[in-house]
């Protein structure tokens, strides 16, 4: 890494990233689509016949499942409720077998053991994706293989063919490629599809300088500094280089047992229905725009009106264009929650809603609060005056901030990681990405290394700042399509028995 990079994010911890200007939490009275049921079929019937340039679903799978496990390793040596639970309920666990646990009773310690050591299953260090989550009569499942389950009911595309895009650590590479070939050819051959999976690593070179408490370089015990993974937002890149048109996301412990999925593919058809009804509206008014205004808009001279303040020849001051732009600045605030700073002149004005259009697109589940409200969707106001719909993460949400703190104790939705995007404009060319992440939203956040305090510097998030300055739109989707997996207890929940 240069030292020029280094310095800038040395410098970035000094300053920190700055708060976000909230203007209210999206709820379903403004900012979350709340669909009834005729709308929702209509979505996903919709989803079933549009034109898409393929698809594919992207399952953000890196690091060890290391925090699934956080109490285990707690209670592994000195007994804690963790890990007696885990012993009381070993039985029902998928990953539970004679030979590596012998027969009840169990002890808990040593269960905790045989379940993370090395010559045990060794699950302390292996990645959640290749975990035996769900255990059927017929066999038993990791987590990659209920993804191959739930791609293969709606992410088929029109050859048959499925595609999955999963970013993993290059060192459990071995692991994920014996995960998928073991189930690979039998799913095939059980769904009618052909399976495509594709491995992709998080750029080493999107890695971030380590800092101590006070902003120095943190060096490690051989006297270099220390780099770390920049969090989810560095796969921004990853996701830049997908050649498909319509992309699902969602977290790779996020799934349940098959007899649960089909709300879960109903609301996956329902949210990419909704991505590719917006995605027309949005071309329609692009080209309409470009129809109305190409005649004449380059030319240099106009014949100006004394008095009138406008050109006779000014193709953006015809009533036909600026009825569309009152149109398309009315369906942007309804439908997406931008307000438009006012224009200088009808030029700008047709020019900034174009610009403003012809962004890529995402639509993102969210669920309904049943605890504390955290982090979640929110109406931002942005520094040039316009808003926007934006996901944002509890450590943006400035706790000093009288109007911030409302705004979060008013949030009545919460992020699942449940989206899908559109990733070509208009003319079917891909967008660049990275030409629409917002620098000023990352994250630093409190981590250790090897016992010691370390200072870390996150990009901004993939569903957050990374996709800060596309057209987004929010849809209320229920709670049984939510089914994460943070601890192993939770594999006791109903949607993983």
């Amino acid at each position: 890494m240069d030292n020029t990079k280094i310095t800038a994010e040395l410098e970035r911890f000094k300053k920190g990233f700055p708060w976000l200007d909230i203007v209210a939490p999206a709820t379903p009275e403004r900012g979350i689509e709340v669909l009834t049921p005729e709308e929702a079929a209509e979505a996903e019937a919709y989803c079933d016949t549009a034109d898409v340039e393929g698809r594919s679903k992207f399952v953000p799978a890196s690091g060890a499942a290391s925090r699934m496990f956080k109490d285990i390793f707690a209670g592994a040596d000195s007994e804690n409720d963790a890990v007696r639970k885990l012993a009381a309920e070993l039985e029902k666990f998928a990953f539970y077998d004679p030979e590596t646990f012998g027969t009840a009773p169990y002890d808990p310690c040593a269960t905790a053991h045989k379940l993370l050591d090395e010559d045990g299953l060794g699950y302390g260090k292996k990645p959640k994706g290749v975990l035996k989550f769900h255990r059927y009569p017929e066999e038993v499942r990791t987590a990659i293989a209920e993804h191959f389950v739930e791609g293969q009911a709606y992410m088929k595309n029109a050859n048959g063919g499925v595609k999955l895009i999963v970013t993993i650590s290059p060192e459990h590479r071995e692991l994920f490629e014996a995960a998928v070939a073991e189930i690979k050819d039998k799913y095939e051959k059980r769904y009618g599809v052909r399976y495509e999976v594709e491995f992709t690593y998080q750029d080493k070179a999107t890695d971030t300088v380590a800092a101590t408490p006070d902003n120095k370089p943190f060096l490690k015990a051989d006297g270099t500094p220390l780099f770390r993974p920049a969090g989810h937002g560095a796969l921004i890149h990853n996701l830049n280089k997908v050649d498909e048109e319509l992309v699902s996301i969602k977290n790779i412990d996020n799934v349940c047992v098959e007899s649960m999925q089909p709300v879960t593919y109903k609301w996956k058809k329902v949210l990419m229905g909704r991505a590719l009804e917006l995605r027309d509206r949005i071309f329609n008014y692009i080209v309409t725009l470009d129809q109305i205004t190409e005649l004449r808009k380059n030319l240099a001279d106009f014949c100006f009106i004394p008095g009138n303040n406008v050109y006779q020849d000014d193709p953006f001051a015809t009533p036909e264009c600026q009825e569309l732009c009152n149109e398309i600045e009315q369906f942007l605030y309804d439908e997406l929650c931008i307000e438009m700073p006012p224009a200088k002149d009808c030029r700008a004005r047709a020019e900034a809603l174009r610009a403003k259009l012809n962004r890529p697109i995402r639509v993102c589940g969210m669920v309904k609060n049943e605890g504390e409200p955290g982090g979640g969707p929110f109406i931002i106001r942005a520094a040039d005056g316009s808003t926007s719909l934006q996901i944002l993460e509890s450590v943006q949400i400035n706790p000093d901030d009288p109007a911030a703190v409302a705004a979060l104790k008013g949030a009545t939705h919460f992020n699942p990681v449940d989206l899908v995007c559109c990733l070509r404009d208009y003319k079917g060319d891909k967008f660049n990405l990275l030409e629409h992440v917002d620098e000023e939203a990352g994250f630093i956040s409190s981590k250790s290394y090897e016992g010691r305090p370390i200072k870390a510097l996150e990009l901004p998030g993939l569903w957050n700042g990374a996709m800060s300055d596309w057209n987004t739109l929010f849809v209320e989707v229920p709670i049984e399509t939510f089914n994460p997996v943070k601890t192993v207890l939770d594999l006791l929940r109903p949607a993983h028995q």
